[in-house]
């Protein structure tokens, strides 16, 4: 028998090593990784893609882009709390396969001792929230210089209740694509293709920028595009092998691919534009970096290197023409391309997470009895019913609050610039 001092030293050492629960259930390490994910995940919206879509928009819209994500992060929290988590994660009784339930609303019954899995439930619940402020904030890409503030935070709020919050529980709160086999790890469908399609959407239903194709608008501030480029890929290992919800191996080969992917990506996109214009450009090595990521997402946590290697190459092709044939062929103003990179990545991502999953292509493995068409198909499926329902309901909301605010300030305030005419600020001072 130990003494009683010594006793209790040793269970307090034993609690701290990794993979070792405590007497109450928590895994320490994975608590404390998931802490460390939460916030590189909040990290990428806040100030990540914030500076990434300031820097490329307009020197007179730099503060209006940046005003609206940081609203955005404010007003998904209060949702959040409010009911959105509670009718995803929680129990909906006879309607589980389509929506969760309200016993969570307000965190009701939530307390410090509440587990998810081997984690706190107030860490899940966080760290699920980064998630869902980092996908309205994909959107402000696609209407960035012309939208109304307060068109704005109406949409994001009907969007995240209309739109996210089903496509999110039929696919990670144990909806009818779950059950059917649909594979998305950290979010190519629940987020990029959801918010891909939501931003091409506002785009057609708001229509170009005044002087858009023929007036160039180029990025105002190429530095902070890169910074916050750089922010977005950090923050992206907690995205993606945060999601693996533990410190383990499964963590470290998701952060790996993860890193595969978006270098792929991004060297694939610079090599295109090298040959095609005779120089590489900086804002096409960061711009194929996300491309990288976003395509790399829904398969990061099921795959191994070779296939991401693959899937960033991919993304680097695709994701480089999608953004050429929307903006130059069908002449489309999604201003910061959230479509052709996000929307397209995502689709790609998640088509080809059903091939190199498969065990012969270096992935984990589908599911026994799953072959490789079978499972595409399913992803087929998952990709098609959310294009359908985020075009649908996105195309509403934006009708709606147009017939009732008005969703576009007029042609002399969007040539003024919003910083002025929205906020009464300016970014840069004349000096």
């Amino acid at each position: 028998m130990f003494p009683n001092n010594n006793y209790k030293s040793l269970l307090t050492g034993l609690c701290l090593l990794p993979g070792l629960a405590c007497a109450d259930g928590i895994n320490q390490a994975n608590t404390a990784w998931v802490l460390t994910s939460t916030a590189l995940v909040l990290f990428m919206t806040i100030p990540g893609l914030s500076l990434f879509y300031a820097g490329l928009v307009r020197s007179k819209n730099v503060l209006s882009v940046l005003m609206q994500c940081f609203a955005i992060t404010c007003l998904v929290s209060i949702l959040w709390l409010a009911g959105v988590y509670s009718f995803i994660f929680s129990d909906g009784g006879s309607f589980q396969k389509v929506i969760g339930g309200a016993s969570k609303i307000f965190v009701s019954g939530m307390d410090t001792s509440s587990l998810t899995g081997d984690i706190p439930e107030t860490v899940y619940f966080m760290f699920q929230m980064t998630f869902a402020i980092i996908t309205p904030a994909l959107i402000v890409g696609a209407f960035a210089e012309r939208m109304k503030f307060s068109a704005m935070l109406w949409f994001s709020a009907l969007w995240l209740v209309v739109v996210y919050l089903p496509v999110c529980h039929w696919i990670w709160g144990g909806g009818w694509l779950a059950d059917l086999g649909a594979m998305d790890f950290a979010g190519g469908i629940v987020i990029h293709v959801n918010a891909g399609i939501a931003a091409l959407v506002s785009a057609l239903v708001l229509g170009n920028r005044k002087g858009f194709p023929t007036t160039a608008m180029p990025p105002h501030n190429m530095t902070m595009v890169v910074t916050g480029a750089g922010m977005l890929w950090v923050g992206w290992y907690g995205f993606n092998a945060g999601s693996a919800l533990t410190a383990d191996g499964h963590a470290g080969m998701t952060m790996l691919v993860t890193h595969i992917g978006a270098s792929a990506g991004a060297l694939t996109w610079m090599a295109i534009e090298w040959k095609r214009f005779g120089k590489p450009s900086v804002l096409g090595i960061v711009t194929g970096m996300v491309a990288g990521l976003g395509t790399i997402t829904p398969a990061s946590g099921f795959i191994g290197p070779f296939g991401a290697l693959v899937i960033g190459v991919t993304a680097g092709f695709v994701c480089f023409y999608a953004t050429q044939y929307v903006k130059r062929s069908l002449k489309i103003d999604d201003s910061l391309d959230v479509f052709p990179v996000h929307g397209i990545g995502g689709i790609t991502g998640s088509l080809l997470t059903g091939v190199f999953a498969a065990s012969n292509f270096g992935g984990l493995g589908l599911k026994d009895g799953v072959s490789i068409l079978q499972q595409v198909g399913v992803q087929a499926l998952a990709i098609v019913v959310t294009i359908i329902w985020s075009a649908l309901f996105s195309y509403l909301i934006l009708k709606m609050l147009d017939a009732w605010l008005g969703l576009r300030v007029s042609a002399d305030e969007e040539v003024q610039g919003l910083d002025t005419v929205l906020h009464e600020e300016t970014g840069y001072l004349d000096l």
